[in-house]
Protein backbone atom coordinates (compact mmCIF):
# COMPACT_ATOMS: atom_id res chain seq x y z
CA UNK A 1 0.00 0.00 0.00
CA UNK A 2 1.47 3.38 -1.10
CA UNK A 3 1.46 6.09 1.74
CA UNK A 4 -0.55 8.95 1.07
CA UNK A 5 0.96 12.24 0.94
CA UNK A 6 0.17 14.65 3.35
CA UNK A 7 -0.58 18.59 2.36
CA UNK A 8 -1.92 21.93 3.78
CA UNK A 9 -3.45 24.42 1.70
CA UNK A 10 -2.87 28.02 3.63
CA UNK A 11 -5.94 30.03 2.02
CA UNK A 12 -7.73 33.22 2.71
CA UNK A 13 -11.17 33.91 1.41
CA UNK A 14 -10.32 37.39 1.37
CA UNK A 15 -7.07 36.86 -0.72
CA UNK A 16 -7.18 38.08 -4.39
CA UNK A 17 -4.18 35.51 -5.35
CA UNK A 18 -6.15 32.33 -3.68
CA UNK A 19 -8.73 32.97 -5.96
CA UNK A 20 -6.53 33.05 -8.92
CA UNK A 21 -4.56 29.81 -7.45
CA UNK A 22 -7.69 27.87 -6.87
CA UNK A 23 -8.32 26.27 -10.55
CA UNK A 24 -4.76 25.21 -10.76
CA UNK A 25 -5.26 23.81 -6.86
CA UNK A 26 -8.22 22.38 -7.81
CA UNK A 27 -6.79 21.11 -10.40
CA UNK A 28 -3.99 19.16 -9.20
CA UNK A 29 -5.83 17.88 -6.18
CA UNK A 30 -8.26 16.12 -8.68
CA UNK A 31 -5.72 14.58 -10.66
CA UNK A 32 -3.79 13.12 -7.32
CA UNK A 33 -6.78 12.02 -5.14
CA UNK A 34 -5.54 9.12 -5.28
CA UNK A 35 -2.10 10.05 -3.66
CA UNK A 36 -2.90 12.87 -1.96
CA UNK A 37 -4.63 13.98 1.47
CA UNK A 38 -5.15 17.98 1.79
CA UNK A 39 -7.10 19.95 3.75
CA UNK A 40 -7.91 23.52 3.81
CA UNK A 41 -7.10 25.89 6.71
CA UNK A 42 -7.72 29.59 7.34
CA UNK A 43 -4.79 32.01 7.50
CA UNK A 44 -6.38 35.41 9.15
CA UNK A 45 -5.58 37.95 6.58
CA UNK A 46 -7.58 40.45 7.84
CA UNK A 47 -8.86 40.21 11.30
CA UNK A 48 -8.39 42.34 14.46
CA UNK A 49 -7.94 45.89 12.96
CA UNK A 50 -6.74 44.68 9.44
CA UNK A 51 -10.57 43.97 9.40
CA UNK A 52 -11.57 46.88 7.76
CA UNK A 53 -13.32 48.03 4.57
CA UNK A 54 -12.13 47.39 1.38
CA UNK A 55 -11.46 50.60 0.01
CA UNK A 56 -8.47 50.92 2.94
CA UNK A 57 -6.39 48.73 0.75
CA UNK A 58 -5.41 50.70 -2.53
CA UNK A 59 -3.18 47.99 -3.60
CA UNK A 60 -6.25 45.88 -4.04
CA UNK A 61 -7.45 46.84 -7.75
CA UNK A 62 -4.09 46.59 -9.63
CA UNK A 63 -3.49 43.42 -7.14
CA UNK A 64 -6.54 42.07 -9.05
CA UNK A 65 -5.45 43.27 -12.81
CA UNK A 66 -2.46 41.76 -12.32
CA UNK A 67 -3.99 38.33 -10.66
CA UNK A 68 -6.42 38.67 -13.51
CA UNK A 69 -3.65 38.00 -16.02
CA UNK A 70 -1.62 35.79 -14.44
CA UNK A 71 -4.35 33.41 -14.19
CA UNK A 72 -6.99 33.84 -16.21
CA UNK A 73 -9.74 34.18 -13.44
CA UNK A 74 -12.57 36.59 -13.60
CA UNK A 75 -13.88 39.14 -10.95
CA UNK A 76 -17.27 39.39 -11.49
CA UNK A 77 -19.28 42.64 -11.66
CA UNK A 78 -21.01 42.74 -8.49
CA UNK A 79 -17.54 41.96 -6.87
CA UNK A 80 -16.67 45.06 -9.12
CA UNK A 81 -19.13 47.01 -7.14
CA UNK A 82 -18.49 46.40 -4.14
CA UNK A 83 -15.10 47.07 -4.94
CA UNK A 84 -15.82 51.06 -6.25
CA UNK A 85 -17.66 51.50 -3.07
CA UNK A 86 -15.13 50.63 -1.09
CA UNK A 87 -16.89 50.76 2.35
CA UNK A 88 -17.83 46.54 2.77
CA UNK A 89 -15.32 45.13 5.49
CA UNK A 90 -13.39 42.40 5.29
CA UNK A 91 -13.35 40.47 8.21
CA UNK A 92 -11.17 37.05 7.86
CA UNK A 93 -12.32 35.59 10.90
CA UNK A 94 -16.23 35.58 9.70
CA UNK A 95 -15.43 33.78 6.56
CA UNK A 96 -13.04 31.71 7.99
CA UNK A 97 -15.75 30.52 10.53
CA UNK A 98 -18.16 30.04 7.73
CA UNK A 99 -15.61 27.69 6.13
CA UNK A 100 -15.60 25.74 9.75
CA UNK A 101 -19.45 25.93 9.83
CA UNK A 102 -19.07 24.21 6.12
CA UNK A 103 -17.01 21.57 6.48
CA UNK A 104 -18.86 20.10 9.34
CA UNK A 105 -20.56 18.66 7.20
CA UNK A 106 -18.91 17.66 4.19
CA UNK A 107 -14.77 18.21 5.54
CA UNK A 108 -14.14 15.67 2.20
CA UNK A 109 -15.08 18.52 0.23
CA UNK A 110 -13.34 21.30 2.46
CA UNK A 111 -11.34 22.60 -0.89
CA UNK A 112 -14.92 22.49 -2.98
CA UNK A 113 -16.09 24.68 -0.22
CA UNK A 114 -12.81 27.10 0.28
CA UNK A 115 -13.66 27.73 -3.37
CA UNK A 116 -17.63 28.42 -3.20
CA UNK A 117 -16.62 30.94 -0.37
CA UNK A 118 -14.18 32.72 -2.62
CA UNK A 119 -16.90 32.77 -5.94
CA UNK A 120 -19.28 34.21 -3.63
CA UNK A 121 -16.75 36.99 -2.62
CA UNK A 122 -15.12 37.33 -6.17
CA UNK A 123 -17.84 36.88 -8.48
CA UNK A 124 -20.87 37.64 -6.80
CA UNK A 125 -19.52 40.10 -4.27
CA UNK A 126 -21.60 38.81 -1.20
CA UNK A 127 -20.84 39.78 2.05
CA UNK A 128 -18.83 36.84 4.05
CA UNK A 129 -19.98 38.30 7.22
CA UNK A 130 -23.69 37.21 6.52
CA UNK A 131 -25.05 34.16 7.57
CA UNK A 132 -27.20 33.72 4.74
CA UNK A 133 -24.13 33.80 2.47
CA UNK A 134 -23.34 30.24 4.25
CA UNK A 135 -26.63 29.07 3.99
CA UNK A 136 -27.28 29.68 0.41
CA UNK A 137 -23.73 28.02 -0.36
CA UNK A 138 -25.23 25.12 1.75
CA UNK A 139 -28.48 24.82 -0.05
CA UNK A 140 -26.18 25.09 -3.69
CA UNK A 141 -23.95 22.16 -2.63
CA UNK A 142 -26.44 20.05 -1.20
CA UNK A 143 -26.07 20.42 2.39
CA UNK A 144 -28.53 21.51 5.63
CA UNK A 145 -28.62 25.28 5.48
CA UNK A 146 -30.16 25.22 9.08
CA UNK A 147 -27.37 23.48 10.54
CA UNK A 148 -24.83 25.66 8.42
CA UNK A 149 -26.20 28.69 9.74
CA UNK A 150 -26.17 27.25 13.91
CA UNK A 151 -22.20 26.04 13.33
CA UNK A 152 -21.73 29.49 12.10
CA UNK A 153 -23.24 30.49 14.91
CA UNK A 154 -22.04 28.41 17.42
CA UNK A 155 -18.79 29.84 19.56
CA UNK A 156 -16.83 27.16 19.03
CA UNK A 157 -16.62 27.34 15.51
CA UNK A 158 -14.71 30.81 15.32
CA UNK A 159 -12.78 29.08 18.12
CA UNK A 160 -11.45 26.50 15.80
CA UNK A 161 -10.86 29.16 12.77
CA UNK A 162 -8.52 31.32 15.82
CA UNK A 163 -6.92 28.21 16.40
CA UNK A 164 -6.20 27.46 12.32
CA UNK A 165 -4.72 30.92 12.52
CA UNK A 166 -2.41 29.66 15.71
CA UNK A 167 -1.48 26.54 13.52
CA UNK A 168 -0.58 28.35 10.17
CA UNK A 169 1.74 30.50 11.99
CA UNK A 170 3.35 27.66 13.84
CA UNK A 171 3.95 26.55 10.49
CA UNK A 172 5.54 29.52 9.35
CA UNK A 173 3.37 30.53 7.06
CA UNK A 174 2.76 34.43 6.43
CA UNK A 175 1.50 34.81 2.63
CA UNK A 176 -1.23 33.10 0.93
CA UNK A 177 -1.91 30.68 -1.07
CA UNK A 178 0.81 28.79 0.63
CA UNK A 179 0.73 24.68 -0.44
CA UNK A 180 2.43 23.10 2.31
CA UNK A 181 3.75 19.31 2.13
CA UNK A 182 4.23 17.45 5.28
CA UNK A 183 7.34 14.81 4.85
CA UNK A 184 9.62 12.76 7.31
CA UNK A 185 12.19 15.57 6.96
CA UNK A 186 9.97 18.45 7.30
CA UNK A 187 7.81 20.67 5.81
CA UNK A 188 8.13 21.77 2.31
CA UNK A 189 6.52 24.68 0.02
CA UNK A 190 4.83 23.42 -3.28
CA UNK A 191 5.00 26.01 -5.93
CA UNK A 192 3.52 29.77 -5.82
CA UNK A 193 0.23 31.67 -6.90
CA UNK A 194 1.00 30.96 -10.24
CA UNK A 195 1.62 27.98 -10.38
CA UNK A 196 -0.25 25.40 -13.27
CA UNK A 197 -1.59 22.23 -11.87
CA UNK A 198 1.39 20.16 -13.76
CA UNK A 199 3.72 21.77 -12.29
CA UNK A 200 2.48 21.20 -8.92
CA UNK A 201 2.87 17.86 -9.67
CA UNK A 202 5.92 17.94 -11.06
CA UNK A 203 7.05 19.07 -7.49
CA UNK A 204 5.04 16.76 -5.38
CA UNK A 205 7.04 13.97 -8.02
CA UNK A 206 10.17 15.37 -6.61
CA UNK A 207 9.81 15.11 -2.93
CA UNK A 208 7.77 11.99 -3.37
CA UNK A 209 11.11 10.45 -5.36
CA UNK A 210 13.75 12.13 -3.20
CA UNK A 211 12.17 10.55 -0.05
CA UNK A 212 11.90 7.24 -1.19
Amino acid sequence: MSIRARLTYAFDAYCGWCYGFGPALRTFANENADRVDLRVLSGGLFTGASAQPIGAFPHIPGANERIADLTGVTFGDAYQQVLAEGIRVMDSTDSATGLVALRKQAPERELELAGALQRAWYVDGRDLSDVQVYRDIATELGLDPDATAAAYKDPASRAEAQQEFRELRRLGVDSYPTLLLHTDTGVHRLGGPVSRAATLTEALDRHLESAA
